[in-house]
């Protein structure tokens, strides 16, 4: 059982990291800004959603392949990278569909939103990378089970960034409303989403281990 200095350490450690710029919060801020506050929370779910998945991978060691094989790691970034590509396609596409039929009525449906979160965090690999990386270094072998400390460890960064997230969500969302009403503010933030969506591709098609 870990000690409650490390969980602690790792609490504080896993809030700043849910902080830091990077692809998923980044995700976060512009669906919510696009599609309002609700949309921004069924992403968020979705990305946790496939932490979950990560864990499990560092827990079973799975992660581990995407270390040490540049095939495995280079096919499901490049993977990510085409789906990153086919959502700034449709951000730049919606823009004008939105214009002619009024505010948000190219949100898409719940579960299309929660599987853009899942399909965005589990098909980039250095999301992998970087819980066997970080997870182990919190974990303590001579307290045993080493693979359950790892799960409890994922659990605790999923629920961190759960909330940071949804905060983020919850802020954005809170201007979406007012862009929403303004045609320009509209393409401008939908043509905004595309670069975006863009030079995230861009970053996770160029990404080394």
């Amino acid at each position: 059982m870990l000690n409650s200095e490390s969980l602690l350490t790792f609490i504080a450690a896993s809030s700043l990291l849910s902080l830091a710029p990077g692809p998923d919060n980044i995700f976060v801020l512009t669906q919510s800004a696009l599609y309002g506050r609700r949309a921004g929370i069924l992403i968020t779910l979705g990305l946790c959603t496939g932490l979950i998945f990560h864990t499990t991978a560092v827990a079973l060691g799975v992660a581990a392949i995407f270390m040490v094989s540049a095939t495995a790691f280079t096919a499901l970034k490049l993977v990510g990278a085409a789906y990153l590509i086919y959502l700034a396609w449709g951000a730049f596409r919606a823009s004008a569909q939105s214009l002619d039929n009024g505010p948000n009525t190219t949100c898409p449906e719940a579960l299309a939103l929660y599987r853009r979160g899942i399909i965005m965090n589990i098909t980039n690999p250095k999301v992998a990378i970087f819980f066997l990386a970080f997870l182990p270094q919190f974990a303590d072998e001579s307290a045993g089970n080493l693979s359950g400390q790892l799960l409890l460890l994922g659990l605790v960064f999923i629920v961190a960034a759960l909330v940071i997230f949804s905060i983020i969500a919850s802020l954005a969302g809170l201007i979406a409303d007012h862009l929403q009403k303004s045609s320009r503010a509209q393409l401008l933030l939908n043509r905004t989403a595309a670069l975006i969506f863009t030079a995230l591709a861009l970053r996770l098609a160029t990404a080394t281990r």
